[in-house]
């Protein structure tokens, strides 16, 4: 099939209003995906929607007393509760803290509730909050209410954290999928699919020697050092569930401009390449819960990635590609042999739970 039909068949399919045809839930409906998409827009934004909602952002901006706000809900299922570079108390801290800094906005707190399975070890239990407290202090924020349910054994999977937050957004930035402009550089602040490998391997059913660690942390003094490019900055997100690929694909479909990739300028490490390959996976789809991607006005580029390399989350930074007006709402990847393929919305669950 020509490269111009597969560009085709992707923009005819996405002027298609979703329509959820499943009739059960499946791991499918939470891997960030095309069917997670199609849930959360023919299901939840129709019987749910408002003015708030609907933009599907990171986070809620708000206006209250004469302040803008942004407010963030999170839930954090993954298994298994610790992985090297963090758990499921520091990923919940993290996650949402880091969905109020790319809505432009500085985190202030935090609520976190708690669903404990009857039979969770109190030692872990204890390790998990400890985390959760210091990831919480490295973030300036506090957990400043919260719940805790137990349910009975084989209900609850160990432990489920749903986490709240609200920030204060930064009077400098106003950030959308509708201020990015052609010509835009494209900037990530490091090396992609780490968190989503060191989740894979630690489940211990897979013989691999790799040893990867999550870049589990809060980016906000990464975000924070980009604010004063003003207008500049466009659009900020953090690639979680369903990896850049994804991530790009959302701003693409709501810019309803193309985002074209340099394969050869995308920062993987080693260790990832090598477990991806091992398990048939695109690291382009993987996720991380470290790393932030940063649209920008092309003559500001070079200013914005010595400010996240002057930053020790930010010192791997680089840019990997541009905002063009056409094809209209897709991601291109210019291949290191020449080429260009269509990177398309994530399908299916190669890697579920992992945040």
């Amino acid at each position: 099939m020509s490269e111009s039909a597969d560009e085709d068949r992707a923009q005819a399919r996405r002027r298609r209003k979703p329509r959820l045809r499943d009739e059960r839930i499946t791991l499918v409906h939470g891997a960030g995906g095309k069917a997670t998409h199609t849930l959360i827009e023919a299901l939840f934004l129709e019987e749910l929607g408002n003015p708030l909602l609907e933009p599907l952002g990171d986070s809620a901006l708000i206006e209250a007393g004469g302040a803008r706000l942004a407010f963030t809900t999170d839930a954090h299922v993954v298994q298994p509760l610790f992985f090297p570079g963090g758990d499921i108390g520091s990923l919940a801290v993290n996650g949402t803290v880091n969905d109020i800094a790319v809505s432009g906005a500085r985190p202030l707190v935090l609520s976190a509730a708690f669903v404990l399975e009857e039979g969770l070890e109190v030692a872990d239990l204890r390790r998990i909050v400890t985390s959760m407290a210091e990831a919480a202090r490295e973030a300036g924020v506090v957990v400043a209410a919260g719940d805790t349910k137990v349910v009975e054994r084989g209900r609850g999977d160990g432990l489920t954290v749903t986490t709240a937050a609200i920030g204060l957004v930064d009077e400098r930035v106003s950030l959308g999928a509708e201020k990015v402009r052609p010509g835009d550089k494209v900037i990530v602040s490091g090396t992609l699919g780490d968190h989503g490998m060191a989740v894979m391997i630690a489940r211990g059913n897979l013989e691999l020697e790799v040893e990867i660690e999550s870049d589990s942390a809060s980016i906000y003094p990464l975000a924070e050092s980009l604010f004063a490019l003003g207008e500049d900055l466009r659009w900020l997100r953090d690639p979680t569930r369903g990896g850049l690929a994804t991530t790009l694909n959302e701003l693409t479909e709501a810019s309803g401009l193309c985002v074209v990739l340099d394969e050869k300028a995308l920062p993987v490490r080693e260790q990832v390449v090598a477990a991806c390959e091992i398990l048939g996976l695109d690291p382009l789809y993987v996720a991380n819960e470290g790393k932030l991607i940063a649209v920008v006005a092309a003559d500001r580029a070079d200013e914005a990635l010595a400010s996240l390399r002057a930053h020790p989350l930010g010192s791997e930074a680089c840019i990997v590609g541009e905002v063009e007006p056409e094809p209209e709402g897709l991601v291109l990847l210019q291949t290191a042999f020449g080429g260009s393929r269509v990177v398309d919305m994530l399908a299916g669950d190669p890697l579920p739970r992992i945040c």
